[in-house]
């Protein structure tokens, strides 16, 4: 763990891995904010309060509500806010200003969502397998052009992944109750899984729609469909998936987050199966099958967004230190 070089701590990350760190020491000493951070989530380290006025985390961190009293703000290094917005609804007035970070990765999830739908069209985890034999039994993909997405949730990230997909020739079907976008086609969402090759999820969590992709759905995809979740882990818990899998009604799952995502991380780093969850058991048994993809929530992880994100982070700190409000708040969702 890193705290500041010298005076109190104005701002401090969780959650904050080697390369982020970095950018965000650079921005953050050209600001002139004295800033403190660590790889870990809030309760893996241990804190029994909050080390800085301002704190910083990412969607694996749970919130102690104790804490809201205490703080005057907490930024989200994320383009979702659904655990925010819980956070509000629970600490009520004692709430301290809330922000995220909406701009800054949709190009690099979007290029995920396309890495991991292509690497399951051409079975790339039995390719690597069978190189130690090299044969190619067995290892006869598809290639994108000409295939149907259905697209649920088409906001900044959804919308490049339409634009990457249309790029390589494939239909895309998008879900979305605010249609944005006037060059997208929308459909309902029975409609866009009766013709989908691809699910890709990039849907907002809210309550209505948690733990939205159940049998039922499911089973309205006639192709077996591949489904790809760049979004949020909930959507998709995995025991749904692996009967899913088991019982023909998906070919393919890649995973970038995941249901129970705060237990899960935790006890992998920790190296510790006593931790998991019922759930979490249900995704290490996917791991081992050669359909399934899973990523360690890393789909915006790349030089450049980075790279945006600690500036943006530093800016909405800023902002906030200036205004007493983020730059990019919270909806309020009673607005």
């Amino acid at each position: 763990m890193t705290a500041a070089s010298s005076g109190v701590c104005e701002l401090f990350f969780y959650e904050a891995f080697a390369e982020e760190a970095e950018r965000l020491r650079h921005y953050a000493a050209a600001a002139s904010v004295r800033v403190g951070h660590t790889p870990l989530t809030i309760q893996e380290a241990g804190h029994t309060a909050p080390p800085a006025p301002v704190i910083s985390v990412r969607t694996q961190s749970v919130l102690p509500l104790d804490w809201a009293a205490q703080l005057r703000g907490i930024l989200s290094r994320s383009t979702g806010y659904d655990h925010l917005t819980v956070y509000r609804a629970a600490a009520g007035e004692s709430c301290p200003q809330l922000g995220y970070l909406p701009l800054y990765c949709a190009r690099a999830v979007a290029e995920q969502a396309m890495l991991l739908w292509t690497a399951l069209l051409r079975h790339l985890p039995r390719q690597v397998a069978q190189f130690a034999t090299f044969h190619r039994d067995s290892l006869t993909g598809w290639e994108s052009q000409g295939k149907t997405i259905a697209l649920f949730g088409v906001g900044n990230i959804g919308y490049e992944i339409w634009r990457i997909a249309t790029a390589l020739g494939m239909t895309v079907r998008g879900v979305d109750p605010v249609q944005r976008h006037a060059d997208v086609t929308y459909y309902s969402p029975a409609d866009a899984l009766a013709a989908a090759d691809i699910i890709v999820c990039a849907m907002n969590l809210t309550p209505a729609n948690h733990r939205y992709f159940t049998r039922v759905v499911l089973a309205q995809a006639p192709r077996r469909p591949i489904l790809v979740n760049i979004a949020r882990g909930e959507f998709t818990p995995a025991t749904v998936l692996e009967a899913a899998l088991n019982d023909g009604l998906l070919s393919g799952v890649a995973l970038d987050v995941f249901n129970e995502e705060a237990t899960l991380a935790p006890a992998l780093r920790a190296n510790n199966p006593g931790m998991f969850t019922a759930d979490n058991q249900a995704l290490l048994r996917l791991h081992q099958r050669p359909e399934v993809i899973l990523t360690p929530h890393n789909a915006f992880n790349t030089a450049e967004a980075v790279e945006r994100k600690s500036e943006q982070s530093l800016r909405a700190f800023l902002h906030y230190r200036e205004t007493g409000a983020f730059l990019w708040p919270i909806p309020d969702v009673n607005g």
